[in-house]
């Protein structure tokens, strides 16, 4: 009886199979398994890690986008170092084993890059040797066939990163590839040839967008990405930064989108960085947890200089840095930062 049971179940899978692989040509650009097979399948592949805490995972095409001027290639590099390194960024997570990097610099010059990894162009900064960066050739002329340089860019980057063997891509930036990404089509070609990139080639890719001038008073959401409908479509998860209202270095990190974690670094718990360069790296230093209204601007509130000198009558009333954030409506971070640069 039991093998009766055993040899019918057999029976019903081959058939549903058979009609599966008999009806695959009907399917068009679907992909038709059993949910079970999918599943089995997807067990030989390995856990996704954290590349950057739960900002960014392995095998995801990530956004990571800004106003000008915010630190975005600062924390790309320093990403791209941390992983090249198989070291974490101080309070941020790294879950998984060194890897290769190849960061596509269409933002700065050799010169200038130097310049944020030294001191005054002496004492250099030292990258490992898996940390690959790449420029676009001055003499560049798009070939025949190709009608736009991110269309020729991504049909050699499947041979560059064989050759190079890379696993980890950063393109800085998205912007100066497509001149017009605000626009669908350009968004959805570019988006598209990354995505098939990772998933051909296994690779983890970190992509940078400016956004257009936002209204530093409201929250950042992924309507201020340029071109926002279409690329977050065919993202798997994206982070923003923003500046802060509390101290000129300060900068928030807000998670836009996930898919492999739950939402973390929402609106009532971004992380907050200061930017520093204290010796020959300039980089984003974890400072603490915080909501995101906290950093945000409001008209009319007292500017820099007129909180200073309310700081300094505090300080001389002996309040803790706790109680002057309660009375300021800053982060204790912000004021222990401010306190060590006026030296007081």
């Amino acid at each position: 009886m039991l093998q009766d049971k055993i040899d019918i179940i057999s029976k019903d899978i081959a058939i549903n199979q058979k009609l599966l692989e008999d009806k695959s040509s009907e399917s068009g650009c679907l992909i038709i398994k059993e949910a079970n097979t999918w599943i089995e399948e997807a067990k030989n592949r390995p856990i996704p890690n954290m590349l950057f805490s739960e900002f960014w995972y392995e095998n995801e095409v990530c956004i990571l986008f800004s106003d000008t001027n915010l630190g975005k290639s600062i924390l790309a590099v320093q990403i791209a170092d941390s992983i090249s390194k198989g070291i974490a960024i101080e309070g941020f997570k790294l879950v998984c084993k060194v890897q290769k990097v190849l960061y596509l610099d269409f933002e700065l010059s050799d010169k200038q890059f130097e310049n944020r990894c030294s001191e005054n162009y002496q004492n250099h900064y030292y990258f490992s040797p898996n940390f690959l960066r790449a420029e676009l050739d001055s003499d560049l002329e798009i070939p025949k066939g190709f009608n736009t340089l991110e269309e020729y860019l991504c049909s050699t980057l499947t041979n560059t990163i064989q050759k190079t063997e890379a696993t980890v891509l950063i393109v800085d930036n998205l912007t100066y590839l497509s001149h017009e990404n605000e626009k669908a089509k350009d968004a959805l070609s570019l988006m598209k040839a990354l995505k098939k990139l990772s998933k051909e080639k296994n690779i983890s890719i970190l992509v940078l967008s400016h956004s257009p001038k936002r209204d530093e008073s409201k929250p950042i959401s992924k309507n201020d990405l340029a071109g926002s409908k279409m690329l977050m479509n065919f993202c798997d998860s994206s982070f923003a930064i923003g500046s802060s209202s509390q101290e000129p270095s300060f900068r928030f990190i807000k998670q836009i989108k996930q898919r492999n974690t739950e939402h973390l670094y929402h609106s009532e718990n971004v992380v907050v960085c200061s930017v520093d360069k204290e010796t020959n790296f300039l980089e984003f230093q974890f400072v603490g947890f915080d909501s995101e209204k906290n950093h945000l601007k409001t008209y009319g509130s007292s500017d820099l200089e007129e909180r200073d000198v309310q700081m300094e009558l505090l300080i001389s009333e002996g309040l803790s840095n706790t109680k002057i954030a309660d009375r300021l409506g800053l982060s204790e971070g912000a004021i222990r930062k401010r306190i060590k640069k006026l030296g007081l």
